[in-house]
């Protein structure tokens, strides 16, 4: 493979720190690169060196010379001044871009709901960044480097970044380098891993599951000392193995290796356990949604239905994760659960005991601490936490997500923003809610981090939502999905996010209201079909709407089984797992009905 660029014996030293000392490296045609090492360790200093938008104290940056090289960095570098159409193809008119089918992709895949005429400078933080990534990815770079790509993209997003990465280049061309801390973006497009770390780089084949093996046999080869660092991987690992095994399939590792090195280590979470304890500390009621719908009014003065006449109730012990579009309501939904906002309609019940905390996208909340340390306003909650079963002091919880004894005694002022976020979320779980909710909390966080919380959260006996778009997070932390589409509706994903990506697939582009437009469906139209096929229709529709009703009133008796048994104080666990097993399939059933019925509709043109 040729040699595309590369660092000989390049480092980096601030005034009290040495960031990367005498590393060489390099980047080869069909490199796809992924770089991961906590929040200050030098991953995006590297990335600068090697895009020459920065200087080494010593070494030097190489790169051959017919190479050309695109950058997204993490700060806002586009022109405000600019319409979005201007600041992405320049002056080119719409025929001229129109006509390449690389171009046409990209819009569609990032801008499509972005207002072509607006000005930059009146766009939201994520708008801003798919713009600023659709003018990087329409030009035709040999290499290409992404800050943090896959942030303020959701998850349908994410996934077509990602395919787009994949199909840009031949196998055995081009050059891709990227920092994220988004783990399943890692292992969809990386075929290698760069680890920064102690001002250091090591090279690992593969994506995010080959590197985490790797690095665990590393660690036990060279008897490392962090050995709770070693602890956390391992259960990383027997996850990866056990609950995802479609990702080991892609990497170059010894299966036998990683079996040996899991055969000790137990499940994550102990799910039966944990529901017995959440049931002591919730009772049987925490808390329902009951057919709430909510108007809200949008930024052109006009009303929105956001949800209507939705359902959701939360079991003690749930562990749910929500998806959705950008404008569907996830942050609202939570809002409302939490009792900050009231709905039009419908009831909030909330049971007596429940205690809820919510992590918000902001980091507002440690703005009355901001002149205490670390470790003071832990302690000033408590002295003593149980964790898993165990009793941990202040700061062994606090060491755990990620503070030395030397960070612990920082001002809040002084943290960086992924800082602030671990002790936000650190602060909330010291708090003992037994209802916590996460809004988008992997932003600024790195992979180690990332671990180190989802630890955390496996021994927290209470019911936990998240709202995120790192699907990797979605699936280790809770255990059922549902998703919000922009149509006002609640559906559960038995699927997981694969089934969210089908749906919004099927659902086709968003309107500029926020709804989804009409699904593009193969099979002839109102205009089109004969009177017979019209007929056959309608009778069809009947009859899936009758199916639909039925089906909705089994699930609706399965429920309130599930929370009669639930209520005994001899709950039996295994019948509860046993009906929401029931209960998924019935909604699998009525996601294939409603296909069937919007097919008869799109005959009847309705």
């Amino acid at each position: 493979m040729a040699h595309l660029l590369g660092a000989e014996s390049v480092s980096v030293a601030y005034v009290t720190r040495s960031i990367l000392d005498n590393v060489s490296l390099g980047l080869e045609d069909g490199d796809r690169i992924g770089m991961v090492g906590r929040n200050g360790d030098g991953k995006s200093t590297l990335m600068r060196l090697l895009a020459q938008r920065s200087t080494p104290d010593s070494g030097r940056v190489t790169k051959r010379r017919d190479v050309s090289v695109g950058y997204l960095d993490q700060s806002d570098v586009l022109d405000g001044d600019l319409e979005v159409g201007t600041a992405i193809v320049g002056d080119q008119a719409d025929h001229e871009w129109a006509s390449n089918p690389k171009i046409r992709d990209v819009m569609g895949g990032l801008v499509s709901e972005v207002d072509w005429h607006a000005r930059v400078s009146s766009l939201s933080g994520g708008q801003k960044r798919r713009v600023a990534l659709a003018k990087l990815l329409i030009g035709d770079d040999d290499v290409i480097m992404l800050d943090e790509p896959t942030n303020h993209l959701d998850v349908e997003g994410v996934a077509w970044l990602a395919r787009h990465l994949q199909q840009r280049w031949r196998p055995t061309e081009g050059g891709l380098l990227v920092v994220t801390h988004d783990r399943w973006f890692l292992d969809e497009i990386c075929n290698h891993t760069w680890e920064v770390h102690d001002a250091v780089v090591d090279d690992f084949d593969g994506g995010y599951a080959a590197y985490v093996l790797a690095r665990a046999e590393r660690d036990r080869m060279n008897s490392v000392i962090e050995s709770k660092r070693v602890q956390l991987v391992k259960k990383e690992l027997a996850w990866l193995r056990r609950g995802a095994p479609a990702r080991t399939a892609k990497p170059k590792f010894r299966i036998e290796a990683a079996n040996e090195l899991i055969a000790d280590v137990p499940e994550p979470r102990d799910s039966l356990a944990l529901s017995k304890m959440a049931m002591s500390r919730l009772g049987k009621d925490v808390l329902d949604l009951e057919d709430i719908s909510l108007a809200i009014t949008d930024g052109e003065g006009q009303d929105r239905q956001l949800f209507d006449k939705i359902t959701l109730r939360l079991a003690p012990g749930q562990r749910l994760g929500l998806v959705g579009v950008n404008g569907s309501g996830k942050t609202t939904l939570l809002r409302l659960l939490n009792g900050e906002l009231q709905p039009t309609t419908g009831k909030v019940k909330k049971g007596k005991t429940v205690q809820t905390a919510v992590l918000s996208q902001e980091v507002r909340e440690l703005d009355d601490v901001s002149n205490s340390r670390v470790i003071e306003v832990i302690e000033s909650e408590k002295r003593v936490f149980a964790v898993g079963g165990k009793e941990v002091s202040a700061s062994q919880l606090v060491e755990q997500l990620g503070f030395t004894n030397e960070k612990q005694w920082t001002r809040v002022s002084e943290l960086s923003g992924g800082e602030r976020r671990r002790l936000q979320l650190l602060r909330l779980l010291v708090g003992e809610p037994n209802v916590l909710m996460l809004d988008e909390p992997t932003n600024d966080l790195d992979t180690d981090t990332l671990s180190a919380i989802e630890d955390v959260l496996d021994g927290w006996p209470g019911t936990l939502v998240v709202v995120s778009h790192d699907r990797y997070l979605l699936e280790r932390v809770t255990d059922s999905q549902m998703a919000l589409l922009g149509d006002g509706r609640l559906r559960d994903l038995p699927g997981g996010v694969d089934q969210y990506l089908e749906l919004r697939k099927a659902a086709g582009p968003m309107t500029a209201t926020g709804s989804a437009a009409s699904p593009a469906i193969s099979g002839g139209s109102a205009g089109s079909s004969s009177k017979a096929e019209l007929r056959q229709a309608r009778k069809d529709l009947a009859r899936i709407e009758r199916q639909i009703t039925k089906v909705d009133a089994q699930k609706g008796k399965l429920q309130q089984q599930m929370n009669d048994a639930g209520a005994r104080s001899d709950a039996d666990f295994e019948q509860i797992a046993g009906l929401n097993t029931r209960l998924q399939e019935l909604q699998v059933e009525i996601e294939d009905l409603e296909v069937q019925w919007m097919e008869a509709a799109e005959v009847l043109g309705e």
